[in-house]
Order: structure tokens, then sequence, then C-alpha cells
């Protein structure tokens, strides 16, 4: 489980190609890997992985076909930029919401907009996710967690300010680029339970 406060923001060493799956290099730049084992959970882009491999200066990580198939890693290639965080433990603050890692589809950014200081983001969601994002609602970008200021059909809009744009990989990106997606869980549950009960969600 993560927090959405990204506390690093790596870069790609290597993606090498391992039939189906792919084997995934970083470097942890200022993560911090004292406390890192081989076995441990990190957030990279938002999604969730373990490491397999662990040396000085950065990790390594297996990547399943099902996950290169549903997120943005499966694009990724030397040298670029990706959110890091590490498993939350039981004591530390919940800064942001509470993150799963597991990505549920990825969307794309539509438009950036000056707005002050800070900026308005327009990304756009799958329709099967569009109906879990909700005004105020939270929601992690790039395992960035971020508040919904407005949507729009399958759209919706969020503001990012300096700090975040400084901290994440969010200060390299641009309208087209695709993101990783990861609805609020309490949404999901929510329909669920619902569904069950014969109630139309």
């Amino acid at each position: 489980m993560f927090t959405g406060i990204v506390q690093a923001v790596g870069r790609v060493r290597t993606v090498e190609k391992r039939g189906a799956d792919a084997r995934l290099a970083l470097d942890a730049a200022g993560l911090g890997l004292d406390d890192v084992a081989i076995g441990d959970s990190i957030a990279v882009a938002g999604v969730c992985l373990t490491v397999v491999a662990l040396d000085a200066s950065g990790f390594a990580f297996d990547v399943s076909p099902e996950t290169l198939s549903r997120t943005t890693l499966g694009t990724l290639a030397a040298g670029d930029p990706v959110n890091l965080e590490k498993a939350l433990r039981l004591a530390d603050r919940l800064g942001g919401h509470l993150v799963a890692g597991h990505v549920d589809g990825v969307g794309e950014v539509v438009a950036v907009h000056d707005d002050g200081a800070a900026q308005r983001w327009v990304f756009s969601a799958p329709l099967a996710l569009a109906r879990y994002i909700a005004v105020k609602g939270s929601i992690a970008i790039d395992g960035t967690s971020l508040t919904v200021n407005d949507v729009d059909g399958d759209t919706f809009g969020i503001t990012l300010i300096p700090h975040t744009l400084a901290v994440t990989t969010f200060g390299a990106r641009k309208a087209g680029d695709a993101v990783n997606l990861e609805v609020d869980l309490v949404a999901r549950y929510v329909e669920r339970l619902y569904g069950e009960r014969g109630v139309p969600a």
C-alpha cells in the first residue's frame, strides 16, 4: 500500500525484454536504499513492483505481460524519468490517500493551462473508469495522489502546484502523453457491494 506522495524521481537504466516479460532496471535517484531489500514493494510510475535485484544506486523489477499491457511501463526506454515511492509503513503519515499500486487503466494528458503559479491539467480516462472519478475525490496519476477539480464525461481536471511539478515527472509531461490511472479504492468497492445487492450503480 502507498500514499501517492512521490519520494523521488528515478531514471530507467535498461529495459530488457525476456520473451513476453521484461526486466526493468532503475537508478533510484534520491529515494534512499538503506531500508530497501529484495522482495520489497516499490511504486514505479504508480505501479506496485517487487524488487528482484539491488545495488548501491538502484534496483530491478520483473514486469509481467499483464502489467506491460495495462500500464505505461511497456513504453519506457533508457533515460525516462519515473515517480518512485516506497511502500507505506503503519507509522507513516498518510499525506495523500490510500493507493494500492494496481493501475486501473491508461489515460492521456489532454491539455495544460497556466493558473497563476499553478497549472490546470486536463486528462482523459477510459470510459470504464470515468464513472469512478468524482469532483473533490482522489485519483492517483503515475503514482501521484491528486484531487479532482472537475469532471466532464470521460475527461477530468486537476491543479498542480509548483512543488508537485518540481518533484514528480509532471514537469516533463505534455499534452498527448499517456499516464497510469488508479481510481479511488472506495469507489470500486462501493460499486461491487451495490452490484451484489442488485442496486444499480
